[in-house]
């Protein structure tokens, strides 16, 4: 039997542990001197860069919808503390400098999380989604991406009204599992958000218009199984796109998937045995 970490001989061990985890992020960015974006305003840019809505109740396999209607409520609380930020030169965004650490004290509900591979739940739970949704924005700007962290290696859910490629979503704990980008431009950026009845809602604006615009797409998508396990595959691109000329001047491969199906997958489902 393999000798358990510390972390996992008991819930208190873990949670000294991500305690320990939380305190070492604060020295490092005291040590580093990030600068760090801080102003918000009521009056948005006026360029937009890009905008995305992100469907907030889906129905995902067996779990309990009242962890969506959380998760609405979740949203709709840290979504406050960054609409409007702005982004200026040599500005880094945090998610978790922004919306600090969620408790049931601030409002926050139990939602939908993922721990070792497998759906569970946690207060402040969903707040994924609000990091996919910027990252997803940032993908088609200037901004450099300086911390990004996937959900690896497992394909939780099928997909249910899939708009972006399978692969390009973030996983963010506090404040340890962070979601940060620098603006290392001389544009100034900033990040609209607001949630309504249905849909997150996002627009990145900025002062300037950008000189490139960006296409991420998905390329050799498809199911393998492998020892008996089936496996979803493919690869995702980023164009990089003159925008005067209309042409690629670069193309950048930012993911290869091969995530585990933690689903029964649907007959219609063609897998390639390997």
């Amino acid at each position: 039997m393999a000798r358990k970490l510390f972390c996992e001989i008991s819930p208190f061990t873990y949670r000294l542990s991500m305690e320990k985890e939380i305190l070492k992020r604060h020295l490092n960015d005291i040590r580093q001197k990030t600068q760090f974006a801080k102003v918000r305003t009521e009056e948005s840019l006026p360029v937009l860069i890009y905008r995305h809505n992100s469907l907030i109740r889906r129905r995902l396999g067996n779990v309990n919808m009242q962890l969506q209607e959380n998760k609405a409520t979740n949203l709709a609380l840290a979504v406050k503390h960054i609409d409007g930020l702005i982004i200026r030169p040599g500005e880094t965004f945090s998610v978790w400098k922004r919306v600090g650490r969620t408790s049931k004290r601030k409002g926050y509900k139990e939602g939908l999380t993922i721990a070792k591979g497998n759906p569970t739940q946690g207060i402040g739970g969903g707040l994924c989604q609000l990091s996919n949704l910027i990252h997803w924005m940032v993908l088609h700007s200037e901004l450099t991406i300086t911390e990004h962290h996937h959900h690896d290696g497992v394909d939780l859910f099928p997909d249910f009204g899939r708009q972006i490629p399978f692969g390009t979503g973030t996983s963010i704990s506090y404040n340890y599992i962070d979601y940060r980008v620098k603006n290392e431009t001389h544009n100034t950026y900033q990040l609209r958000l607001k949630v309504d009845d249905e849909y997150l809602c996002g627009e990145l604006r900025a002062m300037e218009q950008q000189n490139h615009t960006f296409h991420i797409h998905a390329e050799n998508e498809f199911f393998s199984r492998e020892n008996g396990i089936v496996y979803r595959n493919g690869e995702v691109y980023r164009d990089t796109i003159d925008r005067i000329t209309g042409q690629c001047v670069d193309q950048q491969l930012i993911r290869t998937n091969h995530a585990r199906v933690m689903y029964d997958c649907p007959p219609t489902i063609e897998i390639r045995e390997m």
